[in-house]
């Protein structure tokens, strides 16, 4: 990282390039992946701080240092300006952890450590991907599964707070107050409504009379049809 990739007052960094080293030479190189060029990282205000009192002590040890100093622009540089190499820079960090007591740690288990860490914070699975530059969450999800279940076990507490909250007891809903010497209206007293009654049929249609059936299947049926014998 370079200090022109830091932007203290904006609290942002950016990964644009990395270093490696070849044969004993440092050499320039793009990210690892395409999706690790991240655009922009948020820097919290300790980091920020921490950077700033960095740069500090880089510039006063540029100025004793005289001359011959090169000012290569890198944020981590030796005492000659140049960028540190990465294996020395392994080398420190492994030093300066078993000083303090520590457990045996990778420098790189520091990415672990602080996805781990926003995750226990509540961070969402996006933003943390975002954070590592994985190209898909599901490289996220399966690289942090021990940590998902305390972080899902928070999630539903979280939920089951804001719903008890949303059932407790509060003010109920009042009508807006009146202008001041506005009558205020009185309620209309209640009574029964009007039934509703359909409008009369029209009687100038013609009333309907009973004709007598004309057909001849039926007049053969009725010939048929034995008068029954009256009695004398």
């Amino acid at each position: 990282m370079r200090w022109c990739d830091v932007d203290l007052d904006g609290k942002t960094a950016v990964i644009s390039q990395q270093l490696q080293q070849y044969d004993g030479r440092l050499t320039v190189c793009p990210p690892k992946t395409p999706h690790s060029t991240r655009m922009m990282i948020a820097l919290d205000r300790t980091t920020v701080a921490a950077l700033r009192a960095h740069r500090d002590r880089q510039l006063a040890e540029a100025a004793s240092f005289g001359p011959g100093y090169h000012a290569s622009g890198y944020v981590f540089a030796n005492l000659n300006g140049e960028p540190m190499a990465p294996d020395r820079l392994s080398r420190t960090f492994k030093a300066l952890a078993a000083e303090a007591g520590l457990p045996p740690v990778r420098l790189h288990d520091l990415r672990h450590g602080a996805a781990t860490l926003a995750l226990a914070a509540g961070v969402d699975l996006r933003t943390v991907q975002e954070m590592l530059g994985h190209s898909s969450i599901v490289l996220t999800a399966d690289t942090y599964t021990s940590v998902l279940p305390d972080v899902a076990r928070t999630a539903a507490e979280k939920v089951a707070v804001l719903i008890l909250k949303s059932r407790l007891p509060g003010p109920r809903h009042q009508a807006p107050p009146t202008a001041p010497g506005t009558a205020k209206e009185k309620p209309r007293a209640w009574s029964p409504a009007a039934p509703v009654t359909s409008p009369p049929r029209p009687t100038d249609r013609p009333a309907r009379t009973r004709q007598p059936c004309r057909s001849s299947l039926t007049q053969d049926v009725k010939s048929r049809i034995p008068t029954p014998a009256r009695a004398p």
